[in-house]
């Protein structure tokens, strides 16, 4: 069997997460078995597509409910003090310059649960966030992609 491990949330992480579920558990199930009533109420259901949807859907919604509740579960609070300046941590902001152009990137590194790219919140598993990890300012690392080995210089770690 899998260890369970702690999963380490910022703030705002845990705080999305308790946010999901309450919409999930209040609206959307409310939402579905409103779906399924009235898909009831259009008779014979051995061949209504809109219950089939309606019971598919909430299954999925069954299904992320249980795994939030179990993120939640195994959730800890990431603290301050967690959050380290002198080496890549989850909570780190790290400044990376990408070697080839000179170019920079400024990212947060989280856990895989409230990763968002488009936030600038990486994953430590994601290929970025695992060559980090652990590493120091003036350090290099190498990242495979698929267009190539991709080399960042970690340029400055903050809280």
């Amino acid at each position: 069997m899998a260890e369970i491990r702690d999963i380490l949330l910022t703030k705002e992480g845990l705080a999305k997460l308790e946010a999901d579920l309450e919409h999930l558990k209040s609206v959307r199930r409310e939402q579905v078995a409103e779906r399924i009533k009235q898909a009831i109420a259009f008779g014979d259901i051995s061949e209504n597509a809109e219950y089939e949807d309606a019971k598919t859907e909430q299954a999925f919604i069954e299904g992320k409910i249980i795994s939030l509740e179990n993120t939640l579960k195994n959730a800890r609070l990431m603290e301050e003090a967690d959050i380290r300046t002198d080496v890549v941590s989850l909570g780190s902001k790290v400044t990376l310059q990408e070697m080839k152009s000179g170019r920079e990137v400024v990212v947060t590194l989280v856990s895989s649960v409230e990763s968002k790219l488009k936030d600038g919140k990486i994953s430590d598993e994601s290929p970025v966030g695992a060559a980090i990890l652990g590493k120091s300012v003036d350090k290099v690392v190498s990242v495979e992609a698929p267009a190539g080995t991709i080399k960042y210089k970690i340029v400055k770690v903050e809280r």
